[in-house]
Parts: C-alpha cells; sequence; structure tokens
C-alpha cells in the first residue's frame, strides 16, 4: 500500500507542472523516474516509449500507465494514471461548468480569442516538429502530401481511417528498413486485455444509438482505439465524431483549454463530456475521458511484454513509417480546414500567429508564457 501511495504522489505533482504536451510529458517522466528515482533504467525506459509510439492511444499517458505497471501491477498503473491525470481532468471539468462558449462579457470573449489564436499557433509547432521526425525521404514525404490532399477535401472519419490504412500498406511496400533482428526470448501477448479491446471496439458502434452516454462512451473509445501519435492528433477524429454534439467555437474553444493547463491533452474529453451532457456535466466529464484513455490502456496491458519481439521486424518498422507520415498530414489538414479559419479573421490575427510561431520554436518560450501573452493580446483585442 505504501508503494500506489508512494506512486500517487509522485504522478500527482507531475500532473500539477507537466505543461507542454506529450513530448514535455515524457521528458518530465525520463527525469523524475530514470534520472532521480532510478525506478527504471534508459534501457527500459526507451522501450516503453517505442511501445507507446507503436501504438495508438496518448502516448505520454500510456508511457506513464508502463511505469506504474512496472512499479505496482495493475493497480499502480491505474493509481499513475489517476493522479497525472486528475488535476487537467478537475480544471477542464471546472471550466466546462462555466459555459465559456456561451458567454457575451468582452473579458470572456478575449480570454476565448486569445485561446483560439495559441490553438492555431500550437497545432502548427506540432506540424512542423512531426514533419520533420516522421518525413524524411521521398517516400514518407509523398505519403504525407496524398493524405493531406485527399482529408482537406474529402473529411470523414471512413476517410481518415482509410488514409491510415492506405499509408501503412505504402509504408510496408515502398519504405526500407533493417532486416529482421534475431529474437532470443519471445513473450506473448496477453490476449484477455486484447480481446476486450476488439469486443468494445466492435460492439459500442451498434449501441451508440441507444442513448447520449452510450454516444459519448462509443465516440470517444473509437477516438482512443484509432489515433496514432496522440495529443494534437486526436483533433481530427474528434471532430468528425462529435460534429452532432459539440459546436466548432466550443470544439476550438475545447482544445485551446486542454493546451492551457498541465497534464495529457487527451483531457480535452473531459471538457468537451461535461459540455456535452451539461445537465449531468460531472458524469459525462468522467466517462468521456475514461471511454478515451481505455483502449490504450489495454493496449498497453497486451503488448508490454511481448512488444520488443515485434518492434525488431521490419514490415512492423516499415508500415508505422507510413503512418507516422499521414499522421502529420491529419494534423495538417484539420489546421488548414478548421482550427486556422476558426480563429484567424484578419491579417492581424496572421501576424500575431506567425509571431507566436517564433517565439515557441525560436526563442522557446515556455508554453504558459505564451498562453498568457495569447490571453492578454484577446483581451486587448475584445476592449479595443
Amino acid at each position: 500500500m505504501k508503494n500506489i501511495f508512494d506512486i500517487f504522489i509522485k504522478f500527482f505533482s507531475l500532473g500539477l507542472i507537466s505543461f507542454g504536451g506529450p513530448m514535455a510529458h515524457i521528458a518530465y517522466f525520463q527525469k523524475r523516474f530514470v534520472e532521480q528515482l532510478k525506478w527504471l533504467d534508459e534501457q527500459s525506459y526507451s522501450k516503453l516509449l517505442a511501445l507507446s509510439q507503436f501504438l495508438p492511444g496518448p502516448s505520454s499517458s500510456q508511457v506513464g500507465f508502463a511505469i506504474g505497471l512496472k512499479r505496482g501491477g495493475l493497480i499502480g498503473a491505474i493509481t499513475a494514471f489517476i493522479a497525472f491525470t486528475f488535476p487537467s481532468f478537475i480544471i477542464l471539468y471546472v471550466l466546462a461548468t462555466f459555459s465559456l462558449g456561451e458567454a457575451q462579457n468582452s473579458f470572456i470573449a478575449g480570454i476565448i480569442l486569445g485561446l483560439k489564436l495559441f490553438a492555431v499557433v500550437i497545432v502548427s509547432d506540432a506540424s512542423i516538429t512531426m514533419f520533420k521526425s516522421f518525413c524524411k525521404d521521398k517516400i514518407t514525404i509523398s505519403i504525407f502530401t496524398l493524405a493531406t490532399i485527399l482529408l482537406i477535401f474529402i473529411s470523414s472519419a471512413f476517410i481518415q481511417i482509410a488514409v491510415l490504412i492506405l499509408s501503412a500498406i505504402l509504408g510496408r511496400v515502398f519504405i526500407k528498413t533493417k532486416q529482421d533482428e534475431e529474437i532470443k526470448e519471445s513473450k506473448k501477448t496477453k490476449k484477455l486485455p486484447l480481446l476486450i479491446f476488439f469486443v468494445l471496439l466492435l460492439t459500442l458502434a451498434f449501441l451508440a444509438n441507444e442513448s447520449l452516454e452510450l454516444k459519448l462512451i462509443s465516440s470517444f473509445y473509437e477516438v482512443g482505439s484509432l489515433v496514432f501519435g496522440g495529443g494534437h492528433v486526436v483533433l481530427p477524429l474528434l471532430e468528425e465524431n462529435l460534429n452532432t454534439l459539440v459546436s466548432k467555437d466550443n470544439f476550438l474553444l475545447a482544445y485551446s483549454l486542454a493546451q492551457a493547463v498541465p497534464g495529457p491533452m487527451f483531457t480535452i474529453a473531459s471538457y468537451l463530456g461535461a459540455d456535452i451532457m451539461n445537465e449531468s456535466a460531472f458524469y459525462g466529464a468522467l466517462i468521456a475521458t475514461v471511454s478515451i484513455f481505455l483502449p490504450g490502456f489495454l493496449l498497453i496491458l497486451a503488448f508490454s511484454e511481448s512488444f520488443e519481439s515485434y518492434s525488431k521486424k521490419k514490415t512492423v518498422l516499415s508500415a508505422l513509417a507510413g503512418i507516422n507520415a499521414a499522421v502529420v498530414g491529419l494534423l495538417v489538414s484539420v489546421l488548414i480546414v478548421s482550427i486556422g479559419p476558426n480563429a484567424v479573421h484578419s491579417l492581424f490575427d496572421l501576424i500575431i500567429v506567425i509571431s507566436g510561431l517564433i517565439l515557441i520554436r525560436s526563442i522557446k518560450l515556455p508554453i504558459l508564457v505564451t498562453i498568457l501573452i495569447f490571453i492578454v493580446i484577446g483581451l486587448i483585442k475584445s476592449f479595443f
């Protein structure tokens, strides 16, 4: 019990200060659990990182869940997730209950305006960073370009999934990787969590129209099951799945607020769930949050021991390279089609966005400072 309490305290303290998105969270985990506490060594940590990138779901939260799993078993994993996620969950739930999207006073309107512009900056920054990481040769750049064009002109959840599958096939056929490495010991995939993952994925879709609660669970579970890359990449699938339940303004506001608080980006579900089920806001926030995180955690439970064997196969690496390139296209398409047009309405707005992008990328301005600057800009615009 002492070990579980220790896990809770360590992850909760990180959940209070972890601004900056999944890559920053991974750096926090490295500093705290590898360098300072020595809960695991560098090699073990790098394997967890590779696993989180290979599977769909929230990458940094999956790493935290896996660290908790290694430290305290299943209870330790659940404890790590609750502790790290709780600060952002409760903040976003409270913000949703204020109905910020419906507020008419200039002060709230200014904050919203600033956060919308900030959203454009942060998605642009993520797009550039991911492009540099995943699109390094002619083949991956071609996959990225094809995915972007398709997703700009044909926007639907089906097309998004089809693009990811096509990109995996193209990656497998055209991308060359190193030969398979020798596998000394092959551990089996755990079948029960994998079975639960697929049963829920297949059955929830048929139950979605039975009630608003089931619609919410189905939508968020589907998104959590299909999002590769985590963080910002959740946007296009969420927007498509919830387009009849959430306005574009509220969706963009939810994204901006999720960026403005510490903790995992996937807690955007906390705000959206509370907003959709406004008469039972806490319940809505809770089921949406659990539903979007659950698939990624089931997959971690299934593959945490067997992943090393799979990760050495060139077939898997090639397909994953294709998927990663398409993920960048997915992010760029939602920036062009949705986020940009809903926030940038003038040349002044465009100049502000470009300036913010320069501040983040060249000066490395801390994320919290950038958020405050954009809120001030939004307030100035709304009053003058």
